[in-house]
């Protein structure tokens, strides 16, 4: 078989499995059975197709078997695993993907025996590196970096098997675990590990490995335990189908939430993982928005500073309030508040700033995608390696920077000369000593602020991985159903012990994200009690995709929950005109004018109710009110004159019209002036108006033609013949080539 045909064929074989066809299920995995020719999965598989069979046999038999549901979930689960490793080998032999071409060539690259020799050989470093300071051993510089530089290649190996291996032994398990002891030292290898076993879960499901991730969530090392946490949402999002199969794990996850501090970790990272869907919007903004603005203004600014510098040296320090002005005028004073605003949410505003520098070498090993930041790392540990501590106090302290952001700066640092360097790191002084007591007096309020730091940094660690790695696009995405967490058996059991549902429900809604919205406002909306709120916000949700229907149905319902909201009374008429039933929408408006009379958008709405039912004697008789109480209002002004000229009162629509043209008009003003000179037999001033509202439009005689076409229905009743309109359009025509 081919990669693809595998592929398809493994899909078709699930697929028949969840929907539980298990005779087309088997039958399709016995097709990867035969390809693969491999005994034990090949005796597992018949195993299956026996005991099916035999349950087939006793049930034609009319036997009543209480067990029936549990062992037919059995043997899907056992069909399910058997399907993942068939596939996982069948394409280890054939395909030339990014990751089987690592797999197959990584046992060749380590530089350890076994995994207990690995396990040995990272103790050997850091028992070498306590004893030369509790002993205060000196060792030579070479001697140190020889030990460093062994203890580095053995990182990349430690990733590789827990990353690729399809079965995780005995071996390995003990050593995975003796890594996640209290007393290990190295938390660099203990998050690798993490994560090592979260991208071998990405690839292929193992109900085993998913219990020693869960193992690792409740460590007490936050740096371990945010990492499994965050690494078993991604996953459980992805398996989501597969759960009702194993029951072990339902429980095993049950059993976790019940643990109130692992339970706030997970609702806290639940939200990030959601809020990473704002990322590409904040980074397109980033890219299209901000930074181009930034670049016009930057000019701009220099030769304000170089202008100061020259009339006023005594002031120099004294800030020009221009300044400020040429940020407001150019939009960008506001665009730089929503970037900070949305800092302060915790939102990744990074992404475009470091995504160009992750072209570094040290970033073709993909093991350090996901390493926690290290000062000591020998890539960067010059850096560090002074007395001068502050630019490493600034780097760990800072909680908005993600490590892998981290380690692309602190490259690009290396690359500049020492004097360079040296001015950077006095620079850092202040703000190093600053953010340290920032950081303090946060944790002090903040108890949990570190595991969100944490949990965070780690989801933006693998968005870089999952954007940015050069064979990124052969990744399933991680990120390509954050918005669908909520669709899960995993966040049932958290929402059923905790708020989770309401606060990403709030989240999503302020977010703009509507679809999920909905989804939640609707589960929340059945499980509690009447609440015109949420009623109003799963119709707002409604009325902004579009759905006008299902908008007006839930704004009645919180219309009937809490009566007279001007807010919900409004909506509801918008919904009726927007459908087009106007006289239900003038019933509403007529309710909104009711509770709070005279406001100017709810008689303006009531007049277009009323021509929209050719009522124009009463349309005209509110604009009338409407003039008197604000004179000279462009808006009602316009409105008056429209109103007249389908209603067929020519001369006052002109009247109206000449005092809008005079004003500041724009293309249509000129194109309804247009139709009023036209239709008063005025074909000079018409053909001079049109030609305006063209030219404000950029536009030729091909729109005009369609804009007459539009408005055909009111010249005809003000007079007009089709003749008259060819006629016209053909002069406006031979006009444009004299």
């Amino acid at each position: 078989m081919k990669p693809n045909q595998i592929e398809q064929t493994s899909d078709h074989a699930l697929q028949f499995t969840l929907n539980g066809e298990l005779k087309k299920a088997i039958d399709t995995t016995g097709l990867l059975a035969d390809e693969l020719q491999w005994g034990e999965i090949t005796d597992r598989l018949s195993e299956i197709r026996d005991n099916y069979q035999l349950m087939l046999q006793y049930f034609m038999q009319g036997v009543d078997d209480p067990e029936r549901r549990r062992i037919f979930n059995k043997l899907t689960g056992k069909l399910l695993q058997i399907n993942i490793l068939l596939r996982e080998e069948l394409l280890l032999r054939n395909t030339t993907a990014f990751e089987y071409t690592q797999k197959r060539f990584y046992p060749h690259k380590l530089h350890f025996s076994s995994a207990t020799d690995l396990l040995d050989s990272l103790k050997y470093y850091h028992n070498k590196k306590r004893r030369t300071i509790d002993e205060e051993v000196a060792l030579s510089v070479s001697e140190t970096a020889r030990i460093r530089q062994n203890y580095e290649r053995l990182l990349p190996d430690l990733f590789l098997t827990f990353w690729l291996s399809t079965v995780i032994g005995q071996a390995e398990r003990t050593v995975y675990r003796q890594l996640l002891q209290p007393g290990y030292p190295g938390t660099t290898e203990q998050c690798l590990v993490v994560s090592a076993l979260t991208m071998n879960l990405w690839r292929m499901f193992d109900e085993e490995k998913v219990m020693l991730l869960i193992e690792a969530c409740e460590n007490d090392n936050s740096m371990i335990r945010q990492r499994a946490l965050v690494g078993l949402c991604f996953v459980l999002v992805r398996y989501n189908s597969y759960l009702p199969y194993f029951p072990a794990l339902r429980n095993r996850l049950m059993l976790l939430a019940d643990n109130n501090r692992i339970l706030d970790n997970l609702i806290n990272i639940v939200l990030l993982i959601a809020g990473s869907s704002d990322t590409d919007r904040i980074t397109r903004k980033m890219k299209e928005e901000i930074l181009p603005e930034m670049m016009k203004l930057s000019p701009m600014i220099k030769n304000k500073l170089e202008s100061e510098a020259q009339s006023k040296p005594d002031e120099w320090s004294e800030e020009n309030p221009e300044w400020n002005e040429m940020l407001e005028q150019s939009g960008l004073g506001e665009k730089l508040q929503e970037l900070t605003n949305l800092q302060l949410e915790g939102a990744d505003v990074y992404m475009s700033t470091f995504a160009v520098l992750k072209n570094f070498s040290f970033f073709n090993e993909i093991s350090n995608w996901f390493m926690p930041f290290d000062p000591e790392f020998s890539s960067i540990g010059e850096l560090f390696g002074n007395k001068d501590q502050s630019l490493m106090t600034a780097f760990l302290n800072n909680s908005v920077i993600c490590n892998s952001d981290k380690y692309s700066f602190a490259l690009s640092v290396m690359q500049m000369p020492a004097s360079q360097r040296e001015m950077m790191s006095h620079s850092f002084k202040a703000e190093a000593d600053q953010l340290a007591e920032i950081t303090r007096d946060e944790s002090l309020l903040k108890p949990n602020l570190a595991d969100k730091n944490i949990a965070r940094q780690y989801i933006q660690d693998l968005y870089r991985f999952f954007r940015l790695h050069p064979q990124h696009t052969e990744f399933s995405d991680m990120f390509a159903h954050s918005l669908k967490i909520h669709e899960t058996t995993f966040f049932d059991i958290l929402a059923a012990a905790s708020d989770l549902k309401e606060q990403l429900a709030e989240y999503c809604f302020t977010k703009s994200f509507y679809e999920p919205a909905i989804d939640l406002y609707k589960e929340l909306i059945k499980g509690s009690e009447p609440s015109a709120a949420l009623n109003q916000k799963l119709g707002f949700a409604y009325q902004k995709l579009g759905n006008i229907d299902e908008a007006l149905a839930a704004y009645l319902k919180a219309d009937l929950i809490q009566p007279d909201d001007l807010w919900t009374v409004r909506k509801i008429a918008l919904c009726y005109r927007t459908k087009g039933d106007f006289e239900k929408a003038l019933e509403h408006y007529r309710h909104v004018d009711f509770l709070k009379p005279g406001v100017l958008s709810t008689r303006m709405q009531l007049a277009k109710c009323f021509i929209a039912l050719e009522n124009f004697a009463d349309a005209l008789q509110i604009y009338a009110q409407l003039e008197k109480n604000y004179p000279d209002e462009l808006k009602i002004e316009r409105a008056t004159g429209w109103c007249a000229f389908i209603a067929g009162n020519l001369h006052q629509a002109e009247f109206y019209f000449e005092k809008v043209i005079s004003s500041v008009p724009n293309a249509v003003d000129y194109l309804n002036a247009g139709h009023i000179a036209l239709c008063l037999k005025k074909r000079t001033e018409a053909l001079d108006f049109y030609k305006k509202s063209l030219a404000l439009q950029s536009s030729g005689p091909e729109l005009l033609a369609e804009q007459l076409e539009a408005d055909r229905i009111y010249l005809v009743k003000n007079g007009l013949t089709l003749d008259d309109i060819h006629l016209f359009l053909d002069a406006y025509t031979y006009s444009l080539t004299r």
